[in-house]
């Protein structure tokens, strides 16, 4: 095997026919036809000595050799792209830029309105998406710039994906004005006994849910006393506030809603809300730009 041989082109779509998981959606992204495609794919097969991707009724399947060959492959085109495109100063007061973000239902409410206000004003003319992705193919949606950078409650540990800390988070409980525990001491906080007195709600969306919370209820034989579970947090005001209801959200979210009473948890886990980028955009101004106004706008030091 001579690398030197190797058109280098054809890299490219071993990249694409690995990230698309068909021929056909790797020609459709490459802007080739199947034919040259397929043929691009019987060059590599043939310098590779390997069928590189076999059929399966699950569709196109890589091989051992293809699964070792294809991250190291893309890792290194998304830094020569970023080395090539990345080297333009960013002008935001002029840059036309779409910006694509992933935030959970959660997060587009809290951080989506204040971003969008800050951009406005800097960067008039650039434009944002917020596109759903589940947790755990946010790396993958990184590694392939369907993204450019995530917030939520995200640990990568995938090769070439960054994380950095915006805040430390805490759940609190929120209620209708005028509720009281149905036990003990009324003050700003709940005790365990207070809380398995009460009838509980939780949201738990399919893309982001964090079960920190189900665990604390489970560690605290309290699982019984959850009576809803909504897919949204949106849901929850309203529930609370036209019920007897408690539910158990983010402190930032509670922080936001107008008409309902607040509860500290001092037995409630805390967590961490990272901002996550792939390193293939590092070094991108227009990218570290927004990655600076990002941790302007949300970032602050843990408690």
């Amino acid at each position: 095997m001579n690398f030197r041989q190797l058109d280098l082109n054809l890299l490219r779509v071993l990249a694409a026919i690995h990230r698309a998981g068909s021929v056909t959606a790797a020609a459709r992204a490459l802007s080739l036809s199947q034919s040259a495609t397929s043929n691009a794919l019987g060059r590599l097969r043939e310098f590779f000595g390997d069928e590189l991707f076999v059929r399966s009724p699950a569709g196109l399947q890589h091989t051992r050799l293809c699964a070792q060959l294809a991250p190291a492959v893309v890792a290194h085109l998304l830094s020569l792209e970023a080395v090539v495109t990345g080297v333009e100063e960013f002008d935001p007061e002029h840059s036309s830029t779409t910006w694509r973000l992933s935030l959970s239902d959660l997060g587009e409410m809290l951080f989506l309105p204040r971003l969008t206000a800050a951009l406005r004003q800097r960067a008039p003319h650039t434009r944002v998406s917020n596109i759903s992705v589940a947790a755990p193919a946010v790396a993958g949606a990184l590694e392939a710039r369907e993204i450019d950078c995530a917030v939520g409650i995200l640990q990568p540990r995938q090769r070439g994906v960054h994380a950095e800390l915006l805040f430390r988070e805490q759940y609190v409980a929120i209620t209708c004005r005028g509720w009281k525990p149905p036990s003990g001491r009324t003050g700003k906080s709940l005790t365990q006994a207070q809380l398995a007195g009460a009838s509980l709600a939780l949201a738990s969306p399919t893309a982001t849910f964090h079960s920190s919370v189900e665990e604390m209820l489970v560690g605290l034989k309290l699982a019984d006393r959850i009576v809803l579970r909504a897919r949204h947090f949106g849901a929850l005001p309203e529930l609370v506030t036209t019920s007897d209801l408690l539910a158990i959200v983010p402190a930032m979210y509670a922080a936001s809603l107008p008409d309902v009473q607040t509860w500290t948890l001092p037995f409630a886990p805390h967590y961490d809300v990272r901002l996550v980028w792939h390193a293939s955009t590092a070094r991108d101004p227009a990218q570290q730009w927004l990655r600076a106004l990002l941790h302007e706008l949300f970032g602050r030091a843990p408690d």
